[in-house]
């Protein structure tokens, strides 16, 4: 199992360059992991393209449809306490935005706070480099 950022979901339902080899990723390990903010994340993501006119609204239609699709099979690291805690360290060790502070607690969570256990797919660098200092595996395709 891997954890998945936002942002490489959002790379998976929209045509991207790196689109095909989130795919392979799947095949190998069909099974997401994601932080419970996820669809929120994605869908300012997809909004925010749309509204900048990188999407057509049939485009952007589509892309929440397959959110809706991929978000039915993925396992979701729910809010708790930890992840909050853990969140609010890694906001004084890093260059975190909040949002993505609780992805990386998420990720620290689930993998019971050794990260060596739990590669990350990452198409964020700020998240990226947050996840290598913890010491987790960063897959960016």
């Amino acid at each position: 199992m891997r954890f998945w950022d936002a942002s490489a979901v959002v790379s998976l339902i929209v045509d991207e360059p790196r689109r095909a080899a989130l795919f392979r990723l799947i095949e190998e390990d069909g099974d997401l992991l994601v932080w419970w903010g996820t669809p929120v994340e994605v869908a300012s993501a997809l909004a925010r393209r749309e509204r900048e006119r990188e999407l057509t609204a049939d485009v952007a239609s589509a892309a929440f449809d397959a959110l809706h699709e991929i978000s039915a099979s993925w396992h979701e690291v729910v809010p708790s306490d930890a992840v909050r805690r853990t969140a609010v360290r890694l906001l004084r060790s890093h260059a975190l935005r909040a949002a993505d502070s609780t992805q990386l607690a998420a990720a620290l969570v689930a993998a019971d706070h050794d990260a060596r256990t739990l590669p990350i797919v990452c198409l964020d660098e700020r998240l990226a480099a947050g996840a290598r200092r913890e010491g987790f595996a960063v897959i960016t395709v």
